[in-house]
């Protein structure tokens, strides 16, 4: 597989106007409108110690790009293709995932889809989300993090997916979050999300969405 995933395109249904189907943006795209306030200390930090804060991030991204396809392979029975990948990315996608198996232990999981993408015919976004499945008698949305741990943001993007599954008549009874670790200077984190903090959660993110498309506008308008 490669280093990095094509840049998913989502589109809406084909129409007589736009026979391939229009362009929408995805659920992460819509997010970035949020402010991050923890990545200006963080990346000064990276300076500070003369790390190139791009290539830092390309080399985690891949690693979590990795880490994210040995679990969906492992779950689904599909072989992964680690050959564009250093010996230390797989090494550290193979932590991530020792992570997972260790949660997998202590719960039954049935996966009923996986990097599964949908488009919203209704509010004109895609996304995809991770895994879709029956986690000890719950049909539950799992979503799979790398990183230093679970944010804000990550609650809305599951109020994405949530809208999408919704859309195409999935109800599920909760969302959990997974931050697997990749190294020692990470850490397991899990967050489960049902009742009103999805309903939240997807209420702020079409807030965002309102946010963003309204920007869009504005930027076009100012070009003309």
């Amino acid at each position: 597989m490669s280093k990095t995933k094509a840049h998913q395109r989502y589109r809406l249904k084909p129409t007589p106007e736009n026979p391939k189907g229009r362009i929408v943006s995805g659920v992460t795209t819509i997010l970035g409108i949020l402010n991050k306030p923890a990545l200006v200390p963080w990346a000064n930090k990276l300076g500070l110690k003369g790390i190139e804060v791009g290539k830092f991030v390309d080399d985690k991204a891949n690693i979590g790009t990795l880490a994210h396809a040995k679990i969906i392979g492992e779950l689904l029975g599909e072989e992964v293709d680690t050959a564009d990948y250093s010996s230390n990315q797989i090494d550290s996608a193979d932590n991530a995932c020792l992570s997972f198996y260790k949660w997998q232990e202590g719960h039954n999981l049935k996966v009923i889809d996986a990097e599964k993408s949908l488009v919203s015919e209704v509010y004109k976004f895609g996304g995809q989300f991770d895994i879709l499945g029956d986690v000890d008698g719950r049909k539950e949305l799992l979503d799979l993090k790398t990183g230093s741990g679970i944010y804000e943001e990550h609650y809305y993007q599951i109020g994405g997916y949530l809208i999408l599954l919704e859309e195409f008549g999935c109800k599920i009874d909760q969302a959990r979050i997974l931050n697997i670790p990749r190294s020692e200077d990470e850490n397991f984190q899990e967050v489960v999300l049902s009742g009103k903090i999805m309903d939240l959660s997807k209420e702020i993110f079409l807030d965002c969405l309102k946010i963003y498309n309204l920007k869009k506008e504005v930027a076009r308008l100012l070009k003309h």
